[in-house]
């Protein structure tokens, strides 16, 4: 019997992560291999060096096609950077069938018109939430297919990436010799994996602290309602306890983690460094919160995951200013050797594991052939997602 393989593959600013996953003994999605690897010729989540950014990818697929035993042909990829933003618009369309039934092909309808309103300049789509339906002005709280009516209208959250930096990345994944099969969202590959249902139905925000970017997904009523990427992450943390200390950027990197005591600093002034910068990035946070009207306002709290998510004043800092509940992200992925534990690896596997319960033979038919053909299979994909 032919082995369901997928692979997810996260090129990061700090290091590159690819997961293999496949059915054993009958388990889905286990992780069969993975690699971590250090990424060079990427800043801020982008591009700049394509060759050393290649150099890195060719290096984290030859060891995860050694741990997995597996010829890695093509995968899954996420996508961040400070690009990624998310946008409402609302469509409307006129209901086709004569006994005014309204179908999947009016939704479309209206969700493409919905998207003819947004400035796309220099912008790819990734994703397109519908988040609410009206139907001859009536507001409805599910998914209109079966109902009768005259006009549909759309509200949409559609979610977008800088062009040019997912055509860099799609060309480095071909000139590595790996055809893309789907795309996602950084902040969506971790969701399934850390949030349940009842968190995202009563209102919660995921807040992923890269090294160089911190992105924000907020969830409610069971469905996305935004996405945010701020342009700091961990490093900076790093840069101030370098400058602080005077000491060098290896030396405070292994402070902030937790591997050097340097017993001629005080541990209170390091707590101090690391908190004041902590705090400015829950401060942006918080006052993004403001902007879309949740500060303060998330019942099921906030799940915080990434590199700086391991600092271990991050939760205290983060409940005094974004004043709701808070926790770290876990997760236990399951292994051919066991759970694993490694929260780099999450995004990675959340990419490979990302249509394991939808039509599987859509996912093997998708690949990046064209930009706009592809953006528009990978936007159907996740309107099939929604309620």
């Amino acid at each position: 019997m032919k082995q369901n393989i997928t692979v997810g593959i996260d090129i990061g600013t700090s290091s590159t992560k690819i997961v293999v996953c496949g059915d054993r003994e009958g388990q889905n999605n286990v992780v069969l291999g993975f690699s971590i690897v250090p990424t060079t010729g990427m800043k801020h989540g982008y591009v700049v060096s394509r060759d050393s950014v290649l150099s890195s990818l060719k290096s984290a697929l030859r060891e995860a096609q050694t741990t997995s035993g597996i010829k890695i042909k093509q995968a899954n990829i996420s996508i961040g950077g400070i690009g990624l933003g998310s946008e409402y618009a609302i469509g409307n369309s006129v209901v086709s069938r004569a006994d005014g039934v309204i179908g999947k092909v009016d939704i479309e309808k209206a969700i493409s018109n919905a998207e003819s309103s947004i400035d796309l300049k220099n912008k790819s789509m990734l994703h397109a939430y519908p988040v609410s339906f009206k139907i001859d002005g009536k507001e409805y709280p599910v998914r209109p297919e079966g109902i009768e009516g005259l006009k549909i209208e759309v509200r949409t959250l559609f979610i977008t990436c800088f062009k040019q930096h997912l055509d860099d990345l799609v060309g480095i994944l071909n000139d590595a010799g790996i055809k893309v099969s789907n795309v996602i969202a950084n902040p969506l590959a971790t969701h399934k994996i850390l949030l349940n249902d009842l968190q995202k139905n009563y209102g919660c925000a995921l807040i992923d602290i890269g090294s160089e970017t911190v992105s924000v997904s907020v969830f409610e009523n069971n469905t996305l309602l935004s996405i945010h990427v701020f342009d700091i992450g961990s490093l900076n943390i790093t840069k101030d306890l370098a400058l602080g200390l005077r000491i060098t950027p290896e030396e405070a990197e292994s402070i902030k983690l937790g591997a050097l005591n340097f017993q001629s600093v005080p541990k209170k002034k390091i707590e101090e460094i690391i908190e004041a910068r902590l705090s400015d990035i829950f401060e942006l946070i918080d006052k993004y919160f403001k902007k879309i009207g949740r500060s303060g306002l998330l019942p099921a709290g906030v799940i915080i995951l990434g590199g700086g998510s391991h600092l271990h004043t991050i939760e205290s800092v983060a409940k005094t200013m974004l004043k709701v509940p808070v926790k770290i992200g876990h997760a236990n992925i399951p292994s051919t050797k066991g759970s694993i534990k490694d929260k780099r690896l999450l995004v990675a596997y959340g990419a490979a594991t990302l249509d394991s319960d939808k039509d599987k033979n859509q996912r093997n038919q998708n690949s990046y052939s064209d930009n706009e053909g592809f953006i528009s299979v990978i936007k159907n994909f996740f309107k099939q997602l929604m309620p």
